[in-house]
């Protein structure tokens, strides 16, 4: 059985950057992290790693050079192998033209059984790209995924929805974006950083991808961020204190009389 998951890198919390001229995120800052999704999908191939026999786990990211990073990190924490998506003519890549690519790569690695990421990206926060990677390969997808179980080609999956949960029976190869709750990530082990120091990762372009540069990155994403801003807050605040006789309460009621609260 052989397992990708998709692992992107994204800034911490604190170092979230757009840039204004071209309405993309700033990728080059220091303290990026692994999209902690991604690691909970990272987990769950680990687990089906351990449970079954003959099981090998592939992490493929896309971004600038440096996510490399992510890549290494992955194989530190029990991946296989991995690869990672870097070009320039990949840059500035929307949800589809990332899904294209990431399709393109799962494509160029043969025959998957079961493709893993988490259920959203915490810089983007849209969840577009797994249910888009999985229409792209034309395989069935499931969401909110907070349990797993694979067996005799298919998986049984219990997945959030409104109101409590349900249970889907899927023939693999299928795609499966994951919740916080089906798991308690890893740490790497000394082991496994030292392996990842010696495994290659190959980095692939629109070339090794089999696209055209025009359907990835800027040219190949039909949707654009027209405008970004910081909102302005603009509060005027009144400071009330204690007054002997009330008086403080009764200007609070004054002031939310004259807006119309009460």
């Amino acid at each position: 059985m052989r397992i990708v998951v998709l692992v992107k890198q994204v800034p911490g919390t604190d170092n979230v950057k757009m840039d204004p001229e071209t309405g993309t995120m700033i990728r080059t800052a220091r303290g990026n992290v692994i999209n902690p999704l991604d690691e909970n999908a990272l987990e769950e191939a680990m687990r089906l790693k351990q449970a079954m026999e003959g099981v090998t786990v592939t992490a493929v990211s896309m971004g600038p050079p440096m996510a490399i990073k992510a890549v290494k990190e992955a194989i530190a924490m029990g991946a296989d192998g991995g690869v990672l998506l870097s070009d320039r003519a990949l840059a500035g890549s929307d949800t589809i033209a990332t899904a294209r690519a990431l399709a393109s790569a799962i494509k160029q690695l043969g025959d998957v059984d079961l493709i893993l990421c988490g259920e959203r990206a915490t810089d983007g926060e849209t969840g577009q790209t797994g249910p888009m990677v999985a229409s792209m390969l034309d395989v069935p997808v499931q969401t909110y995924v907070q349990k797993l179980t694979v067996e005799d080609g298919s998986m049984i999956v219990e997945r959030i929805v409104e109101g409590g949960f349900e249970k889907v029976k899927v023939k693999l190869p299928a795609l499966v974006t994951v919740v916080k709750g089906i798991n308690q990530p890893g740490f790497p082990t000394l082991a496994g950083k030292l392996r990842a120091k010696e495994v290659p990762v190959p980095v692939w372009g629109p070339a090794e991808l089999g696209v055209a540069p025009e359907e990835v990155g800027l040219k190949g994403s039909p949707t654009r961020v027209v405008k970004i801003f910081s909102p302005k807050l603009s509060r005027e605040t009144i400071m009330h204190q204690y007054k002997p006789g009330g008086r403080a309460v009764e200007e609070l009621i004054q002031f939310l009389a004259g807006r119309e609260i009460i």
